[in-house]
């Protein structure tokens, strides 16, 4: 069944709607426009908001109260339970990973080695690597450091040095597992993981070259900004702090070994394709995203941390202070999950998937097209992905996997697109950068869109030929 054809939908495991179709359509409305008001007017923690906006959504659906505590309850406890483990176990791997010198010694071997005009193309290479174990905003505060030296050094804009990597950061967050956006998409649609995971990053290469290196020398012409001297040098650069650092090639190998494990699992799945192989059997738990991410953090200890000169007390401080940060984004992510099943309790779903029946219109757009208007809405590529991967639920039964992954990527796609100023995103890099709002929309709001034009463009072309 190809996605570019008109949808065929499967009548099993659909929820029944709870109400007619114009009143559900107004509900999700609704209840995504209350949380966009309650964030950005009104300044509410998206917490609280996503909590209001799925009790606003049950309540004009028509729906039980209980029922609506009940759905919002079931799909925060199983988001925090798979998705917030990961999230978790990132966190902690990447505080080893910046506390061990082991980011600084990727960033220094690969910026150190590049000459002038290569520098974009290296700072995607740095954003891509140190985007892969990490969420957006801790790799920024990372990298920016960085920016700012390569900038100074090479007399290039900060924009045409930065975007790059930016680009490198944004495409790993909305492509790749095990990120929370495209791990949550996967696991709503029975995606498999380690396919969804290579042909993510398939996807992601065209796109950040284009939104990358090509877009950034463009903008750097529109928008000529030197880098501040907030930093003389980026942490752990000649410095006391990381006179001891792991090497390059056992950061490198640390970072990709939970990636590897994922990878190995899918393609065992594949090859070997019998539960009772023994060699299967352990692969598929270690390839399993807990599992994998689990090795990456015991592994990390020894591979970073003592290399550094960590000791035991040292190791234990890190991976303690990795965790306070992100509990804000573990309750976001899982009162996505709640909202996403408050949604998916009404069956607007299936409604959807009843006015698609008839259209002849491509599934991978339409999950693109519910993805970016999420987006747009609410500021988030995670609650974007969340919410877009329910609402898509009840037209992806009974397709390959191949197929699910292609919709996976496509909600990953439009996740990404435009961010403006119901972005935290945004501001992060408006101020980091010293741009104006306009400059911020002409460079990062723009590089974003190209990122989730391209990724879409590339996706329909995977369809074609896998």
């Amino acid at each position: 069944m190809s996605l570019i054809a008109p949808v065929a939908l499967a009548a099993t495991s659909l929820v029944h709607p709870v109400a007619a179709g114009w009143q559900l359509l107004v509900a999700a409305l609704a209840g995504i426009a209350l949380i966009v008001a309650l964030i950005t007017a009104l300044k509410v923690h998206p917490f609280l908001a996503l909590i209001l906006g799925a009790g606003l959504v049950g309540a004009v659906a028509g729906q039980n109260l209980n029922d609506v505590v009940t759905s919002f309850s079931n799909g925060f406890g199983s988001t925090a339970a798979s998705v917030g483990l990961l999230i978790a176990l990132g966190a902690m791997f990447a505080k080893l990973l910046a506390d061990s010198g082991g980011a600084d010694q990727i960033v220094d071997t690969i910026v150190g080695r590049a000459s002038a005009r290569a520098l974009p193309w290296a700072m995607v290479l740095v954003g891509a690597i140190i985007g892969l174990p990490m969420f957006f905003e801790i790799g920024l505060v990372l990298l920016m450091p960085v920016i700012y030296l390569v900038s100074r050094r090479s007399g290039l804009s900060l924009v045409t040095v930065g975007l790059p990597a930016l680009a490198g950061l944004s495409a790993m967050h909305g492509f790749v597992p095990p990120h929370p956006g495209p791990l949550t998409a996967v696991q709503a649609l029975h995606a498999d993981l380690g396919l969804t995971l290579a042909l993510g990053i398939v996807v992601a290469i065209p796109a950040i070259v284009v939104a990358g290196p090509l877009f950034g020398r463009i903008a750097g012409r529109w928008i000529d900004v030197p880098a501040p001297t907030t930093f003389e040098a980026p942490s752990g650069f000649g410095t006391e702090e990381h006179a001891r650092r792991p090497s390059f090639g056992m950061t490198l190998a640390s970072i990709l070994l939970p990636v590897v494990l994922m990878l190995a699992k899918s393609l065992a799945d594949i090859i070997i394709d019998d539960s009772t192989q023994r060699l299967q059997q352990i692969l598929d738990v270690l390839g399993t995203p807990l599992v994998a991410l689990l090795i990456a953090v015991l592994v990390g200890i020894f591979t970073l941390g003592r290399p550094a000169g960590m000791g035991r007390a040292a190791i234990s401080s890190v991976l303690e202070k990795s965790l306070p940060p992100i509990v804000g984004i573990l309750l976001i992510v899982s009162a996505g999950g709640g909202f996403k099943q408050v949604l998916v309790d009404t069956g607007i779903g299936t409604q959807l998937a009843d006015w698609a029946k008839g259209a002849n219109f491509s599934m991978l757009f339409l999950a693109w097209l519910l993805a970016v208007l999420i987006r747009l809405a609410t500021g988030s590529a995670t609650v974007a992905t969340i919410t877009a991967s329910s609402l898509v639920t009840g037209l992806v039964q009974g397709i390959s996997s191949t197929e699910l992954s292609l919709v996976v990527l496509a909600i990953g796609a439009g996740s990404v697109f435009f961010s403006h100023v119901n972005d935290a995103g945004f501001w992060l890099v408006k101020e980091y950068f010293g741009l104006s709002v306009g400059q911020t929309v002409k460079s990062w709001s723009i590089m974003e869109t190209l990122l989730s034009v391209v990724g879409l463009v590339v996706v329909l072309l995977l369809n074609l030929v896998v």
